[in-house]
């Protein structure tokens, strides 16, 4: 009976694809044409940001991409689910500002899988925080949908508000990276009610972009004063080009 409920229902509302609307033939997918437009971060990648790399390298070899080389980061390791560009950038946008929260199941997906050698037993998944001035406004964080639907999908803990943004900052778009830093100079710190929880912990952070690292830095850096053993970061998508 219920089997056949879905038949009906898929027959009256056929899967559609979730960046274009087009036909596709299975719940939550991609068209053709959208999977070609998506540069997904797989293959040899930066062991930093997830950046893909051209190449192979040993599966135990840690590698980086240019900027991670010039600008050694905070965290331990880095991995994302694809590039800032063609279909993934319109799902991060309809994600972040068009109220697609339909998104999150297949776009954490990507990230479980990007995020797997990063994992292990006992470590704590967060989001990036929003000011509340900023959350009022959107009436959600992605980054927090994100993340409370990764760690529910690989069974981790889950703390939606170990970091708190202090002050509101300015937008991060058309800064340079020494701007971007500086614009978050003491914006992000440890919840003090929360600040137990992670004390000799490893943290994963999630976020839904990254570009210059600037606010994944600052939240690093709180984490690991606050006394967590490793910090990882992985991101739905990194603005990079394609190798």
């Amino acid at each position: 009976m219920l089997a056949a409920a879905r038949v009906g229902l898929r027959a009256l509302f056929p899967p559609s694809c979730i960046a274009c609307g087009e036909a596709v033939g299975s719940e939550f997918g991609l068209c053709g044409t959208c999977w070609a437009e998506t540069e997904f971060a797989r293959g040899t990648v930066c062991d930093a940001c997830g950046t893909p790399l051209p190449g192979e390298a040993a599966e135990e070899e840690h590698v980086l991409c240019d900027d991670c080389i010039a600008h050694p980061r905070a965290w331990a390791q880095g991995r994302t689910a694809m590039l800032y560009s063609g279909t993934g950038r319109n799902l991060v946008l309809a994600l972040k500002h068009g109220d697609r929260l339909d998104l999150v199941p297949p776009l954490v997906g990507w990230m479980a899988r990007a995020a797997d050698p990063l994992l292990h037993p006992e470590m704590m998944i967060a989001p990036i925080p929003l000011h509340r001035l900023r959350l009022l406004k959107r009436r959600y964080n992605q980054a927090a949908e994100l993340s409370r639907a990764l760690a529910r999908r690989t069974g981790q803990d889950h703390c939606a508000d170990l970091f708190l943004r202090t002050r509101p900052t300015a937008s991060q778009k058309g800064k340079s990276r020494e701007d971007r830093h500086a614009n978050l100079t003491e914006a992000i710190r440890i919840n003090p009610r929360r600040a137990g929880n992670l004390a000799g912990r490893a943290l994963l952070i999630v976020d839904d972009v990254m570009t210059s690292g600037a606010t994944l830095s600052a939240a690093t850096e709180a984490a690991l004063e606050a006394g967590a053993t490793r910090v990882c970061i992985v991101t739905l998508a990194r603005v990079a080009k394609a190798p």
